[in-house]
């Protein structure tokens, strides 16, 4: 029985790492965190998808007299896939704007992530749009890719 339990309270550690992975998209950038954002502003502005605000985490740490490596935060959408969502489950609304979240590691290298668009689906339990989260799951392959492409 003791087994057992020392099993159970292992996997509830391992649980996270890992739940994490499956339900986020990372991808590393050749470029800074704020020449990442900049470059995934521009390609996203150029496809008519509204930017709707740029957190800038660091700063929000400096501010406090804090000490944050590079972090930022690019808040987006795009109310044509947005709102069949929200109409299919208002709940959804609390993940959208969607959000890519940029970083620099403590090794120097950086991070874009996003919410993979499958796990928002199976979060708020949406059916019937499978079509929208398609979309959405290649505008977001292609948007990033895009803004992490070497130059």
């Amino acid at each position: 029985m003791r087994r057992l339990f020392v099993l159970a309270v292992a996997l509830l550690f391992l649980a996270p790492p890992a739940f994490a992975a499956d339900f986020l998209v990372k991808k590393q950038s050749p470029h800074s965190v704020s020449k990442t954002l900049d470059r995934l502003t521009k390609v996203m502005q150029s496809k008519g998808i509204t930017i709707f605000a740029r957190v800038n985490h660091t700063a929000g740490a400096t501010s406090v007299g804090l000490e944050l490596k590079p972090t930022q935060l690019l808040i987006f959408g795009n109310p044509r896939l947005g709102t069949p969502l929200m109409q299919a489950n208002r709940e959804i609304g609390i993940a959208l704007p969607l959000k890519v979240l940029a970083w620099e590691d403590k090794d120097g290298k950086v991070w874009l992530a996003y919410t993979k668009p499958d796990a928002l689906k199976a979060r708020y339990n949406v059916s019937g749009k499978d079509e929208v989260f398609k979309k959405m799951t290649g505008a977001l392959d292609k948007l990033t890719g895009a803004a992490i492409k070497a130059e």
